[in-house]
């Protein structure tokens, strides 16, 4: 039908991610890992969720006392440090155009 789903998971765990992948098609699931330094995401937190959980007020918290897996060949790899939120739209973008997966349908309202 030509639509493409983004759908946002926390997903710390390769099976995770296995299983996911498993639930589509054979060439339909693209993984993007979206790659923020632990450091970063603290200091981005609007909620203190990590500070929280740094000093022992969350447990099971993803990066402090719960591991994360991260991505071994995901489809794209985004390394957020020091880009902005448009930077990493644009290389999604462009990523997904030289695929033929999407035909220049992004707008400046920040949809593909």
């Amino acid at each position: 039908a030509g639509l493409i789903v983004i759908v946002s998971f926390i997903s710390p765990f390769s099976a995770e991610r296995r299983m996911a992948r498993e639930l589509m098609a054979n060439g339909e699931f693209v993984e993007v890992f979206v790659d923020t330094p632990f450091e970063e995401c603290a200091r981005r937190d609007p909620k203190g969720l990590y500070a929280r959980a740094l000093n022992g007020e969350i447990k099971n918290f993803t990066g402090v006392d719960s591991p994360y897996e991260a991505p071994e060949n995901p489809e794209i790899h985004l390394k957020t440090l020091g880009k902005s939120a448009e930077e990493m739209v644009e290389a999604l973008e462009l990523w997904l155009n030289e695929r033929d997966i999407a035909e220049n349908q992004y707008d400046s309202g920040g949809g593909i």
